[in-house]
């Protein structure tokens, strides 16, 4: 009986063999075909080694333009900034404007960073900055350069410090009069 179970075994092992070498023979067949193919393709290419570029003189630029490259409204009129304001704040930053030129007439304007900067002797003194919900009076100066008894200013920066205002009603404007004065003195004196 013993020899009778082995050979269904025998068998079945037999035609598991034959199997794997039918499933190999048709693989080995494949595989000629696929090589025909590839070699119809262009073989890819590798990338070419980049030389490193000669190295020449680059062109003076501010730090932040060779990062982010210029703004488009760098050195803009101011005009154009006043009329993209929201109602709300409008009025404000057109009486800041009035005060800065009557203050000092001779300071000159234009757009940086998106915001109008008053210079005086090519060195800034002040700039507007409008917000969703308010306005900036930014006052360029070393800490401690202006006066401000009743805590008005904001920030403690080194290179200066701000006014924030959200009504037109709130504006110091004797204040605001004496910061501007002594921005201008600040900016003759860096020039």
């Amino acid at each position: 009986m013993r020899g009778v179970k082995a050979a269904p075994k025998q068998r079945s092992a037999a035609r598991s063999t034959t199997a794997k070498n039918t499933a190999a023979k048709n693989a080995a067949a494949r595989k000629p075909a696929a090589k025909k193919a590839a070699a119809k393709q262009p073989a890819a290419r590798k990338p070419a080694a980049r030389k490193p570029a000669a190295k020449q003189p680059a062109a003076k630029q501010p730090a932040a333009a060779k990062r982010h490259g210029t703004r488009a409204d760098l050195g803009a009129p101011i005009d154009g900034f006043f009329r993209r304001q929201p109602q709300q704040l409008r009025p404000i930053l057109e009486e800041l404007r009035a005060m800065i030129e009557q203050a000092v007439p001779e300071a000159t304007s234009s757009i940086k960073w998106g915001m109008p900067f008053f210079t005086l002797e090519g060195e800034m003194m002040c700039a507007l900055g409008s917000h969703k919900t308010h306005v900036n009076l930014i006052l360029a100066g070393p800490p401690g350069a202006f006066d401000d008894p009743d805590g008005r200013l904001d920030g403690a920066g080194k290179t200066g410090r701000h006014l924030k205002l959200t009504r037109l009603d709130d504006l110091p404007r004797a204040a605001v009069r004496g910061w501007l004065r002594t921005a201008a003195e600040l900016a003759r004196t860096r020039s």
